[in-house]
């Protein structure tokens, strides 16, 4: 009687156990700090729950509340305005400064490090703060327009410049796209921009039929991640603004913040929190689903 080997079998059986052992520490942790949030938060913004004193099912009231609210509903509107005026300014900054540093020019490495350091310290609290010290009324920038003979500026009480401060805080920030086009930008052929030039094709024309194209997935996943990223921003309107004047810097993610731990209302709260996380995917449904009409992938330059 033949003997089966079944030693081949219990060794891919140890290595299954042992990459699920591997794995445990992240699943138990993305289990207890990701996956249980998520899903208690959605029971939640049926609720009036209270973050001490518990609560009730009130079904959809949350989300009636939030969109009769004239409060919710302008910090929806802000928020809008917010993401739609930072995103752009920060590809088309980045890009810029991209393009620049990819030519050949000394010291281009110091540079590159100088631009990318917002991106690393922009984040923080403590640049938070420092922005608003620059541009109180006793602050840097109104010294400087002192000096050059012209009036201050109350920027942080004034609702229009108090929303400009907080957006040129976020396109200040713009290191990480940068280098991701930086890295896209030098990865074109150079030899397609030398049939270009001498077919007679201007710089403006090369950049426009030749650059944006290929660099183009470069450019939908920046566009997609700092929208996602500009929807819950928090540290620069919390920190410099506190949402003023009159809610005029007001974003989602502060209406998060003071429902759950200023007025202890978790049930709104998570019905704000789920609210912004709709619009999120809503919008990068939007993107995904109109990336084949202006994405230019290079698997699809062979198959052409």
């Amino acid at each position: 009687m033949q003997r089966t080997n079944t030693r081949p079998r219990r060794s891919r059986l140890d290595q299954g156990y042992m990459g699920f052992l591997l794995i445990l520490p992240w699943l138990v942790g993305f289990l207890i700090f990701k996956a249980y949030p998520f899903v208690s938060s959605l029971y939640y913004s049926f609720t009036d729950w209270n973050l001490f004193s518990g609560g009730s099912w009130i079904g959809i009231q949350n989300y009636v509340t939030a969109f009769t609210n004239p409060k919710t509903v302008k910090a929806l509107r802000v928020t809008f305005v917010y993401a739609f005026m930072t995103v752009p300014l920060k590809l088309m900054f980045a890009l810029f400064i991209a393009y620049i540093l990819n030519f050949k020019i000394k010291g281009v490495g110091l540079f590159r490090t100088a631009y990318y350091i917002p991106s690393i310290l922009g984040g923080s609290m403590a640049i938070a703060v420092l922005w608003r010290a620059m541009f109180k009324n006793d602050g840097v920038i109104n010294r400087i327009l002192t000096i050059l003979g012209m009036e201050n500026i109350n920027f942080l009480a004034d609702k229009t410049w108090a929303l400009f401060i907080i957006c040129l805080l976020r396109v200040w920030q713009f290191g990480s796209p940068m280098v991701l086009f930086l890295a896209a930008l030098k990865g074109v052929p150079e030899e397609l921009y030398e049939a270009a030039s001498i077919d007679g094709a201007s710089s403006g024309r090369q950049f426009l039929k030749i650059t944006l194209p290929l660099i183009s997935p470069v450019v939908f996943y920046n566009l997609v991640t700092q929208l996602v990223q500009a929807f819950q921003e928090f540290n620069g309107p919390y920190i410099i603004t506190q949402g003023g004047p009159r809610n005029a810097t007001t974003l989602i993610s502060l209406i998060v913040y003071n429902s759950a731990f200023s007025e202890y209302n978790v049930g709104m709260s998570s019905a704000m929190a789920w609210i912004m996380f709709v619009i999120v995917m809503v919008f990068t449904a939007i993107s995904f689903g109109t990336q084949k009409k202006w994405v230019f992938y290079s698997d699809e330059r062979g198959d052409r």
